[in-house]
């Protein structure tokens, strides 16, 4: 009877082990839940009000502030985001892994994000050691997709492609879902290296799994990037079709995109066509120049303006 009871303890243990992990994975993905990442103040607000509804001082507290902080950072308020890190700080030396995980992430991006990439690696890089071996597999493939973001220039493609790896092996299909952004991330990083045609194979990957999931507004960016890539590959017809459409469908929701309106100018510019570039970049111009990122673009803001003024001899961004 005493070796029944311990074994019997022991299956208790792994059930109520179990159980928490459940807790924290439900408590997580929906917290997750309320982000909109192009509306950075609101989700802002929603994570305050998520993290009023808990005691100071518990697990979901904690990891509420995280991502207020993440939601900071994404407003470029960079010290309040820090500030707010360093609370979840004071407070890991008895946390559980997952939340170390996720103060992990949100620390390094607040890093990354405010210019010291340097700084974050090393922090994404604890960050997926601890995920893999706790088996968090969903801010696993997130650290590895940081790394693939913050690592010098020649190790991105292989973390990418690591991340893809964890992604496609994953047991859950919200692990799994991550290999959409992967596509699209791993698209670019070949765009930038000067191989147009396997970067449209990712993005094309990649509209089609956000086609599967549902997403309009990742959609939209998703066809917005393969249409970028049609203009590079000079298949401008294929690409003005997209963006036209894209500007039908976001100006009867009343949200016009600058991103949008300067790709149809610049596609007009390689067609040699400045009088039809011009209504297309004087759009662009206006919702771009205050656009946090793309202000401190100064070649790009000006290259906007000349085409807005009819010019069409700036140089190609």
């Amino acid at each position: 009877m005493h070796r029944l009871a311990i074994v019997l303890f022991g299956v208790m243990l792994a059930m109520t082990a179990d159980a928490h992990a459940q807790t924290t994975d439900a408590f997580a993905q929906a917290l997750d839940a309320q982000w909109d990442y192009g509306k950075a103040a609101a989700s802002e607000q929603r994570f305050r009000a998520e993290l009023a509804k808990w005691p100071p001082g518990s697990a979901q507290a904690y990891e509420a502030r995280t991502q207020i902080a993440r939601a900071l950072g994404l407003q470029r308020k960079f010290d309040d985001a820090q500030a707010m890190l360093d609370v979840v700080e004071a407070n890991l030396s008895n946390a559980s892994a997952h939340l170390r995980v996720r103060y992990l992430l949100e620390r390094g991006r607040t890093f990354n994000s405010s210019g010291s990439p340097e700084r974050a690696v090393p922090l994404f890089v604890e960050a997926l050691e601890l995920a893999e071996r706790e088996r968090d597999e969903f801010y696993a493939v997130d650290a590895a997709h940081m790394l693939g973001i913050a690592a010098p220039q020649r190790e991105r493609l292989d973390w990418n492609l690591k991340a893809l790896g964890l992604a496609e092996t994953a047991a859950g299909a919200r692990a799994r879902d991550w290999r959409a952004s992967l596509y699209h991330n791993i698209g670019w990083t070949y765009f930038d290296a000067g191989d147009v045609t396997k970067a449209v194979d990712f993005w094309q990957r990649a509209l089609a799994l956000r086609e599967t999931m549902g997403n309009a507004d990742r959609i939209r960016v998703a066809k917005w990037t393969v249409a970028r890539g049609y203009r590079e590959m000079g298949r401008l017809d294929d690409a003005e079709r997209i963006q036209r459409a894209l500007v039908v469908e976001l100006d009867a929701m009343g949200e016009p995109d600058g991103y949008v309106y300067e790709e149809l100018a610049e596609i007009a510019l390689a067609r040699n066509n400045a009088a039809a570039a011009q209504p297309w970049a004087a759009k662009a111009h206006a919702l771009l120049k205050n656009d946090p990122d793309v202000a401190n673009d100064a070649p790009r803001i000006a290259r906007l303006a000349a085409a807005a003024g009819g010019a069409s001899s700036s140089p190609k961004p």
